[in-house]
């Protein structure tokens, strides 16, 4: 886990959010849970984890609100003769 902390370290924290993918945001917040679950950290390790996949898991559910915003835009347009516009997830 060290090696994880040490390359976040390097990324500014909007950046690191912005960038990160829902795979890889789940993968991460995986392992979180799996090192929570462990029984080796103490408490104030438990804490510190339980922010960052709280921070994670918000991360993955904007990101899959972001894809079933996009889908819906794709389905509600005419079959025939569809024209595609830029999503935008913050409006």
């Amino acid at each position: 886990m060290e090696a994880f902390e040490s390359i976040l370290s390097t990324v500014p924290k909007k950046r690191k959010e912005e960038e990160l993918s829902f795979e890889d945001g789940l993968e991460k917040l995986e392992a979180i849970v799996e090192e929570m679950e462990s029984g080796e950290l103490k408490l104030d390790g438990l804490v510190k984890r339980y922010e960052e996949g709280s921070k994670l898991l918000a991360h993955c559910d904007k990101k899959i609100s972001e894809a079933e915003a996009k889908i819906e835009i794709l389905k509600n347009q005419d079959a025939d003769s569809p024209e595609f516009e830029e999503f935008d997830p913050d409006s």
